[in-house]
């Protein structure tokens, strides 16, 4: 499914407000729990930041050292 920023705010809305029902366009989704929101918003936010070009994952530097 193809996400939008929108889709993002109306999640972050429900989570700030304790609502478990989001309207998205043209259909409501009922959640179960503050967690599965949360489920839901990290899996918005991974698509969004994959659509955007960027990785959600941080980047990891190895230091190398030689005995002389």
């Amino acid at each position: 499914m193809s996400w939008a920023s929108s889709d993002l705010t109306a999640i972050e809305t429900a989570i700030a407000s304790g609502e478990l029902s989001v309207q998205f366009a043209d259909r409501r989704v009922q959640y179960r729990s503050i967690e599965e929101l949360l489920r839901a918003r990290a899996i918005i936010k991974e698509a969004l930041a994959q659509a955007g070009g960027s990785t959600a994952s941080t980047r990891c530097t190895y230091a190398t050292f030689t005995k002389d």
